[in-house]
């Protein structure tokens, strides 16, 4: 069983993200801890990009932040090296093709596996391309995580079938960003997925609240929050890891 299977063996997952390096990389370090501590079954860490086309404003700034800080790859490395001495969750990186490219994707995909990295959501990625990453990932036993959009319709079933660790069913068009209220059909979306293939399916952009995140959760295996966690650390800034804390677990309890 893939180490991502393992997060969704205790009833519904809940998978934050972060963007590494906002506030800064030790602050990075220690929110992944508090995560960890506070029930996340498994964690995104976005390596920052200068053009991240699927994030709302609140990611965006984010990775402008982390850049300015002076946030590289190899640094991210380092300290997923330094986390997996303390913390066994399961964690995958979230960024852009462009990302992997410039860094040479063999060797961005063997550093990963070589760290302890599970997977790799690139959501620029459109299915019909993903094969050029989706080989060496293989390769290297690491999880490209496939993407499904409301209006991704009949391709959701070929996308499904394909799919490895989990599908990211995107609640919502347009970016990344909170939601008063979301009303895709994710129950029906999961469905066609299932029906393609027995994969977890979790359910990202636009959840915010506990309240949201159970709703999403009654009818997915997981729930993904993004822009709600970044917007605690753009908030408070170094002092934010009791209150990231304090918001997993909150949402953790929503969802068991």
């Amino acid at each position: 069983m893939s180490n991502i299977a393992k997060a969704f063996e205790n009833g519904k997952a809940f998978i934050p993200f972060i963007t590494c390096g906002d506030p800064s990389l030790e602050v990075t370090e220690e929110i992944v801890y508090a995560m960890a501590e506070a029930g996340a079954d498994l964690i995104e860490l976005g390596i920052p990009f200068s053009d991240p086309t699927a994030e709302g404003p609140v990611i965006q700034e984010a990775n402008i932040r982390a850049l300015a800080g002076g946030v590289t790859t190899d640094r991210i490395f380092d300290l997923v090296r330094r986390i997996r001495k303390r913390v066994c969750v399961p964690m995958v990186f979230m960024t852009y093709a462009n990302v992997v490219f410039s860094y040479g994707a063999d060797r961005f995909l063997r550093i990963s596996r070589e760290i302890g990295m599970d997977g790799l959501i690139l959501p620029d990625i459109p299915y019909e391309e993903k094969g050029e990453f989706d080989d060496i990932c293989k390769a290297y036993d690491l999880d490209l995580i496939s993407l499904i959009a409301p209006t991704s319709h009949d391709r959701i079933s070929k996308i499904a079938a394909d799919a490895n660790g989990f599908v990211y069913c995107v609640s919502s068009l347009g970016v990344t960003g909170t939601r008063t209220s979301i009303t895709t059909d994710i129950g029906a979306m999961v469905a066609l997925v299932k029906k393609a293939k027995d994969i977890p399916c979790a359910v990202g952009f636009g959840i915010s609240n506990p309240e949201q995140a159970k709703q999403m959760a009654a009818s997915a295996d997981g729930v993904i929050v993004g822009s709600a966690i970044v917007k605690l650390c753009a908030k408070y800034g170094k002092n934010c890891v009791p209150y990231i804390k304090d918001y997993v677990k909150s949402m953790k309890d929503a969802i068991r």
